[in-house]
């Protein structure tokens, strides 16, 4: 079984062939269900988006500890896979602000889970993907909200004083948000903010109105003037910054996107929902895409931060890099740092094209992801991932999720984790065609072609 939903509805830019021969269960949650002021909790269904919740709770003088950064990103989404944003150097993953989930499992019960209730479940949820039972209600921790982040933008050049200002910035527990943006392999700028209710009324920026310049070019203007500044931004603003422009990804759709005359006349109409870019886009441009075009962030220890650019230039070479930090405690599950400690680790994000001239996309992709491996760090799952299920489990703390699966009783109800997102995933009933060179799939016969041979067919669940 799987959530219903259309893959085109998703944020994640994979195509979820696994829905055509699986049971769609719909599953349309989509509500807040309540706010506890006196616990500092909001219970919400899965499908409540980081849009409808900030919209929600700031008029009421709240907001969450970690909104991730676009819209459309779903409480569901952000719990099976996993969410970041620049406050979580001080609070962690999205999964380490929730404090208790209810879950449908593979027998039909309902159960609830938190560190003290089913704790085992609970902690082998986030990064499963659905697949240990349908999410049908999540509880969140809340914190007061104010109306204004205080921000400094800080050039920074040279890779090395680029990591130690990042690294010394993200310690400080002072400051409630940081972010870099590199512009370069030697050029950053370093956001540090603090949240306040009092702002110099000549120094507030309402970033997020339809006219004004997208984020990064913004932030872009105090590289190339070598100059440090500071703003106010409204906080529902902050919190959706790089939303107009789906961080850098729209300047490839609208190269002319961020020109002043279009964003006066046209801005209020993007920027185009990820849904739509999706349901309208061809099987052709869409391979293209996937073979030119690169939307991964790798989490790694911060102490690996220098290497780990170095890395991504050589195999990637895209720019702007968005460099975001977290807190990871040593908790039970698939993600935890490698000693008994918590530890400092960075989300180090790459969008756009590759300008490597060596880069292909699954040798490229299968070199980052060793190198990723090699440091203790994690891939988040919502990107395309070409390792084999012996790496894909080098890479993840497997022990309790497959422990979870065995006692509920869920290899028969649901995919495992790795067949559902991995394309070097093959189906589990496919064998070698008499060419020798494809495999043919027995299963339900959706989506198969004739093979070059013309003896079998080939089912395209099984992209090996």
């Amino acid at each position: 079984m799987c959530t219903g939903r259309p893959g085109w509805l998703t944020v994640s830019l994979r195509v979820g062939k696994y829905k055509k021969t699986h049971k769609n269960i719909m599953i349309n949650l989509m509500d807040v269900l309540e706010v506890d002021s006196e616990r500092q909790v909001v219970r919400v269904e899965p499908l409540v988006t980081m849009g409808q919740l900030t919209a929600y709770l700031n008029p009421m003088g709240w907001t969450i500890p970690v909104v991730p950064e676009l819209d459309d990103l779903t409480v569901g989404g952000l719990i099976m896979g996993t969410g970041i944003e620049s406050s979580s150097h001080i609070y962690g993953l999205f999964q380490h602000t929730c404090v208790a989930y209810e879950l449908v499992l593979a027998d039909g019960s309902l159960v609830r889970c938190s560190p003290t209730e089913n704790s085992d479940l609970f902690y082998a949820v986030p990064w499963s993907c659905g697949t240990l039972g349908f999410l049908v209600a999540a509880e969140i921790k809340m914190v007061p909200a104010k109306k204004y982040v205080k921000i400094h933008y800080k050039p920074v050049r040279g890779l090395q004083k680029i990591c130690e200002k990042f690294t010394e910035e993200s310690k400080k527990k002072e400051n409630s948000f940081v972010e870099g943006l590199m512009y370069s392999l030697d050029e950053a700028v370093i956001m540090t903010g603090v949240l306040t209710d009092e702002a110099e009324q000549s120094k507030i920026n309402r970033i997020g109105n339809y006219y004004k310049p997208w984020f990064f070019k913004h932030v872009e203007n105090y590289l190339k003037a070598d100059r440090t500044g500071v703003e106010y931004i409204p906080s529902r603003h902050y919190y959706h910054r790089h939303t107009r422009s789906i961080f850098w990804e729209l300047q490839d759709i609208i190269p002319f996107g961020n020109n002043p005359v279009f964003r006066y006349l046209f801005g209020w109409m993007v920027p185009p929902k990820i849904s739509l870019l999706k349901l309208t886009q061809g099987e052709a441009i869409r391979k293209l895409y996937e073979q030119h075009h690169v939307v991964q962030d790798m989490l790694v220890p911060i102490k690996s931060l220098e290497k780990s650019i170095q890395t991504f230039h050589v195999d990637l070479n895209v720019y702007p890099i968005w460099l975001c930090p977290f807190i990871l405690p040593n908790n039970p599950g698939m993600v935890h740092p490698k000693g008994n400690e918590a530890e400092l680790y960075v989300d180090i994000g790459a969008y756009g094209e590759p300008k490597s001239k060596q880069f292909e996309a699954r040798a490229s992709m299968r070199q980052m992801e060793k190198f990723v491996r090699s440091v203790h760090g994690f891939q988040m799952l919502y990107a395309d991932c070409y390792m084999t299920r012996e790496e894909f489990w080098d890479m993840f703390d497997g022990s309790l999720y497959h422990k979870l699966r065995e006692e509920m009783n869920c290899k028969d109800a649901f995919p495992e984790v790795y067949d559902k997102i991995c394309k070097a995933a093959r189906c589990v009933r496919v064998h070698v065609c008499e060419c020798a060179s494809v495999h043919l799939c027995e299963c339900s016969g959706v989506g198969v072609q004739v093979c070059a041979c013309a003896r079998v067919r080939v089912c395209e669940c099984a992209p090996v």
